[in-house]
């Protein structure tokens, strides 16, 4: 019920429409030349998005319509729900309305809808690929610039968890905060200085000396930083659930089942929102009138 409340939010907010209605304006310019002299203002008609390949969708439920009704209230959707996993040939969303609105919106709903749809897709088979085993697959913040909120939405609805949306969401030290502080221990002490949110404090870490530097740092988290599955294990038997523990680094749906029994609690995979391939989704006029 919370991820579903913090959905409706996304689709909600003021500032995602203001962003639609700037791709909107990038793609249309001075307005659409072609649709203008093809169809005259009160041509209507129908339309429908087809699944050309299986996937989990993702942005088609409420993104796509959000598009289209941004350039026009008038426009009517009906859509598939986001998480429904579709064959190739399905109609995934029905649209009506008039027929130079249709098209002017169709590239940017479609653009979305399909990079969306990989990263919930992608996301979904990584979950698929550790499935019986007690681990969290997550996000992390490499996502493109602008689409951060809607691509982690992508994430949740393939079935991952989200990491920090951004720098004020969590406490984070890596390799250059503590080559900067001088150590471990130095860095944890000065953001447990400066926190005054008593927020948990996550710690990358290389090797077992660090992660023994970091427990005795008193860390909530420790990310095991491109460490081999072997030396992952060590590292959560080392641990002994005094703090979580992260994977990170190198995963790939060939690994990911052999880091995820080695014990840790999550991990955290880059690639779910910058590599992951767009799915093929058309649009075709159904109907004009």
């Amino acid at each position: 019920m919370e991820r579903d409340s913090q959905n409706l939010d996304l689709f909600k907010n003021p500032d995602l429409q203001q962003a639609l209605r700037g791709f909107l304006d990038e793609d249309l310019g001075r307005g659409d030349i072609t649709g203008a002299a093809i169809f005259a203002p009160a041509m209507t008609g129908s339309a429908i998005f087809i699944a050309k390949e299986k996937m989990v969708l993702a942005g088609v439920e409420h993104l796509a319509p959000l598009v289209f009704q941004t350039l026009n209230p008038a426009i009517s959707c009906q859509p598939q729900a986001d998480g429904r996993r579709v064959e190739a040939g399905e109609i995934i969303l029905r649209l009506a309305g008039p027929l130079r609105d249709l098209l002017a919106a169709e590239r940017l709903a479609l653009n979305l809808c399909q990079h969306l749809s990989g990263i919930a897709t992608l996301t979904a088979a990584f979950v698929a690929a550790v499935a019986g085993l007690p681990v969290q697959i997550m996000d992390t913040r490499k996502t493109t610039p602008g689409l951060r909120a809607l691509e982690k939405y992508a994430v949740r609805v393939g079935g991952g968890v989200n990491h920090r949306f951004n720098l004020n969401d969590g406490i984070l030290i890596k390799d250059n905060h503590i080559a900067a502080a001088g150590s471990i221990a130095a860095a944890v002490r000065k953001v447990r200085e400066y926190n005054r949110r008593n927020m948990e404090v996550e710690v990358e870490c290389e090797t077992l000396a660090q992660v023994e530097e970091a427990l005795a740092a008193g860390v909530e988290i420790i990310m095991l930083d491109n460490m081999s599955s072997a030396l992952m294990g060590r590292a959560v038997a080392q641990i002994r659930g005094r703090a979580v523990t992260e994977a990170s680094g190198g995963v790939n749906l060939a690994n990911v089942r052999e880091i995820a029994a080695s014990g840790v609690d999550r991990i955290s995979i880059g690639a779910l929102t910058h590599s992951a391939p767009a799915r093929d989704i058309s649009m075709e006029i159904a109907k004009v009138s």
